[in-house]
């Protein structure tokens, strides 16, 4: 059994979505919430293609406010820097602690409890121990800034 995927383009009408199926002219329905919009879809390409729903696959594609558009880029935005803050942190970790400063000044420099630092730690020395065995055969130099 072939499965085939139509898109379900839903917009905003009063208290309805508005339902159409690009792909097959004169597909329509309606549905009062999104969550419904999918069955909908299906029921009506269903019917006008006179095959079993369960052949029919639908990818529901609303269209958004602005305002939608914008909090979900700045969640995505959100996301993407507590990414870059954490690998940024764990970077810090282990060249504070490679330098030799204790958990304790290692937390105080960075605002976070010694607990959290030593958290962090392992993972960062586990790999920092593969970086350094990647690394075994050029010798590192680094030069401290006072």
């Amino acid at each position: 059994m072939e499965v085939k995927t139509y898109t379900a383009v839903c917009r905003r009408s009063g208290d309805w979505w508005a339902i159409s199926v690009p792909e097959l002219k004169g597909v329509h329905t309606q549905a009062r919430r999104l969550d419904q919009a999918e069955g909908m879809a299906r029921d009506a390409i269903a019917l006008m293609l006179e095959v079993d729903p369960a052949t029919v696959a639908v990818d529901v594609r609303p269209e958004l406010p602005e305002v939608v558009s914008h909090a979900l880029a700045a969640r995505r935005a959100a996301r993407q820097a507590e990414e870059a803050a954490e690998q940024a942190t764990a970077t810090a970790v282990q060249s504070l602690l490679d330098d030799g400063y204790t958990v304790r000044d290692a937390g105080a420099l960075l605002h976070l409890s010694p607990q959290r630092i030593s958290q962090i730690a392992p993972g960062v020395r586990a790999s920092a121990k593969a970086v350094a065995a990647t690394r075994a055969e050029r010798p590192v130099v680094r030069e401290r800034v006072d």
